[in-house]
């Protein structure tokens, strides 16, 4: 089967490129007589409706690793791994309900400037540049190496070129134009996401079904692997280590969700950049309900895959036997990549539009939001306090192509991203339960103190890297170290969560017992009222979830 793009597929990618920088920077442009200012450049002048916000939110939070990786789970896992995405859903209510009436009720550009609001400059500055490093060394980098390694892998592009290519085109629009930019282009990104994952997905369950259509498709999956159709591993499992039970439903990943949806500023920043906070929930739980559909078009080929490669009629019928590339339980994350192969011309540049939509959308994100943090954070409090509103628009460009240009020379460095990404990840986690702690309790209790919250962080750091490798390394060989099992990555999340909440909360308690040092923010009830939308939609989507886990117990 020829793999190469035909003339038709790149004329619909090339136009594709073409309608997102063209619509970037039209929205962009200064109105006659209108200098861009911080609102402008940072918020989109705070005029973003739901629906924009919703599917940008979508946009930036999908990227390579979703296609990619959570394909390559669906091949090597199945259906566990979509717990990511609908727990998602339910964070996102909570986070609309209980965290953005604080967030927009206190007109805040930055996360870091909430912990400055509550607790202290010191611990904002701590944690902005933390934040600043995750998103270019981390973040940013492993995007445009995954992005690339795509590129690479279906259309033959050099990973130099790649990188190079994805970081102009991200770059082209959301420097000159800011959040509204990415934002606006965002709704144009997430048509193709969607699309060409359905498209995708149909033509997979498809081909397995010998042509029969998508339900008959579907059916043969689900007869031929019911494993992959586990919502909750049991300790049996190769995988319940990544997906440890019914603490995937209770523990850890609520963690790693809240953290990721409610403090992460590539996130929240577009609701904070609402008409009002009635259009924020809007888009917030529109959101929840495309991540309801998402593993239908990341996980379900995955799976889809997994049985075609070992149907030894399929890939007969498919002329298939010899071709390279073929995903293997070693080699999962060729799944997504693999089944593009079967997309007919035209298709298949829709599908590959899909796939650099998710990629470039993430990446504008993640320097918009850079460029933020940096300006506002960093650059007024202590470089230029006086900064004319030209000034720090421009820093904000300048912040946001340094930080792409650092991306861009580290990117080509990560070899083994397979493995180099995991780990990443991994000690990511090590640092984010604490600072969810500090969060939470700065948020809701009003006698968390600014040194019980640094106390609390610096401790959760060395309680993560206890559960980590203390029984692996520090205890191997001693008489204790039966007491401290091994735990699943998700598990030791949430116990050091709670146990970095506890030492936050005796430090506060013991440092004055609610007096001088506190900062507590004050919240009345009415802050938490929602519109009837928020609730109904709400609602259905905590409906469908319990459904969802039903079927698939």
């Amino acid at each position: 089967m020829e793999n190469a793009f035909s003339t038709l597929d790149y004329i619909i990618f090339i136009l594709y490129g073409l309608v997102i920088v063209g619509v970037g920077l039209w929205v962009s442009r200064d109105k006659e007589g209108h200098q861009k200012n911080a609102d402008d450049y940072f918020l989109a002048s705070k005029s973003l409706p739901w629906w924009a916000i919703g599917a940008s939110l979508i946009a930036a939070n999908i990227s390579a690793e979703q296609f990619i990786g959570m394909s390559g789970s669906g091949f090597a896992i199945g259906l566990a791994i979509a717990s990511y995405e609908w727990m998602a859903a339910l964070t996102l209510i909570i986070v609309g309900k209980y965290f953005l009436p604080i967030f927009i009720e206190k007109g805040l550009y930055t996360i870091p400037e909430f912990v400055e609001k509550r607790f202290s400059t010191n611990l904002k500055t701590i944690l902005a540049v933390f934040w600043i490093a995750l998103y270019v060394f981390v973040n940013l980098t492993s995007v445009l190496y995954l992005g690339a390694l795509a590129m690479e892998t279906i259309m033959g592009i050099p990973m130099m070129y790649g990188i190079l290519g994805l970081a102009l085109f991200a770059a082209s629009y959301s420097l000159y134009g800011g959040l509204s930019a990415v934002a606006w282009t965002d709704v144009i990104q997430v048509v193709f996401l969607i699309m060409g994952g359905l498209i995708t997905t149909y033509l997979a369950l498809n081909n397995v079904s010998g042509g029969e259509g998508v339900i008959a498709g579907f059916k043969h999956i689900y007869e031929v692997a019911p494993d992959s159709f586990q919502m909750i591993l049991d300790k049996a499992n190769s995988q319940y280590v990544n997906l440890p039970g019914i603490g995937v439903i209770v523990g850890g990943l609520w963690v790693a969700n809240l953290y990721y949806w409610g403090f992460n500023q590539y996130i929240i920043q577009r609701t904070l950049a609402a008409k009002s906070l009635g259009e924020a929930q809007k888009g917030i739980v529109f959101a929840g309900v495309l991540k309801l559909i998402i593993p239908l078009i990341v996980v379900i080929p995955g799976i889809a895959a997994f049985v075609m490669v070992n149907d030894p009629a399929i890939m007969a019928r498919l002329g298939v036997g010899s071709m390279d590339n073929i995903p293997t339980m070693d080699a999962a994350d060729k799944a997504y990549p693999w089944l593009l192969q079967f997309l007919p011309s035209g298709l298949k540049g829709v599908a590959f539009a899909a796939l650099a939509a998710a990629i470039v959308s993430s990446l504008a994100s993640m320097l918009n939001s850079t460029s933020t943090i940096f300006t506002m954070d960093i650059y007024k409090p202590y470089i230029n306090p006086n900064a004319t509103d030209k000034e720090t628009v421009n820093v904000g460009r300048l912040s946001a192509a340094g930080a792409l240009l650092i991306a861009g020379i580290v990117a080509p460095l990560l070899g083994g991203i397979d493995q180099a990404f995991q780990f990443i990840q991994e000690y990511t986690g090590v640092v984010s339960p604490g600072i969810l702690a500090v969060f939470l309790l700065g948020l809701f209790w009003k006698k968390t103190t600014n040194k019980g919250a640094i106390i609390g962080v610096l401790s959760s750091i060395p309680i993560a890297m206890f559960f980590k490798i203390g029984p692996k390394g520090w205890l191997a060989g001693s008489s204790v170290e039966g007491i401290f099992p091994n735990v699943p990555f998700l598990d030791q999340m949430g116990y050091t969560a709670l146990l970095s909440a506890a030492v936050i909360a005796l430090v506060s308690y013991m440092q004055n017992k609610g007096a001088d040092d506190e900062k507590g923010i004050e919240i009345s009830r009415k802050t938490f009222v929602t519109g009837k939308v928020f609730n109904i939609v709400s609602y259905a989507i905590c409906i469908v979830l319990v459904v969802l886990y039903a079927m698939f117990w």
